[in-house]
């Protein structure tokens, strides 16, 4: 039996491949732990941040600036970069920075609007 109106099939959402960050692999350690503790321990959940966020979130995606970062640096702790503006503000600078040393003939300022150095 044939419906009137058949129903439509749904098509599956096309997930974004991440670009590989030009900072930091997902090796399983959390890119702040290192940068501000010297500590290298091995992490069960890690989340990928964006170091640009906002409108520029795509533009992070497109040029690898992103970072693997725990709970504790991501959301959660005294620390985490979404509670912390002086640690965002030191990820900014070190993306900006990583930026520059890989793509030379890009402008950062022109792309992101902001000079973080």
């Amino acid at each position: 039996m044939d419906l009137m109106f058949p129903k439509k099939t749904a098509k599956k959402k096309r997930r974004k491949m991440h670009r590989e960050s030009i900072l930091h692999r997902k090796d399983g350690t959390c890119y702040l732990c290192i940068a501000l503790h010297g500590d290298y321990r091995l992490h069960k959940d890690l989340h990928r941040h964006h170091i640009f966020g906002g409108s520029n979130r795509s533009l992070s995606e497109a040029y690898g600036l992103a970072v693997y970062l725990c709970l504790e640096h991501h959301e959660f702790g005294p620390e985490a970069v979404h509670n912390n503006a002086e640690v965002a503000e030191i990820l900014h600078r070190i993306g900006q920075e990583a930026f520059e040393k890989t793509y030379p003939d890009t402008e950062f300022l022109s792309l992101f609007g902001k000079n973080y150095l």
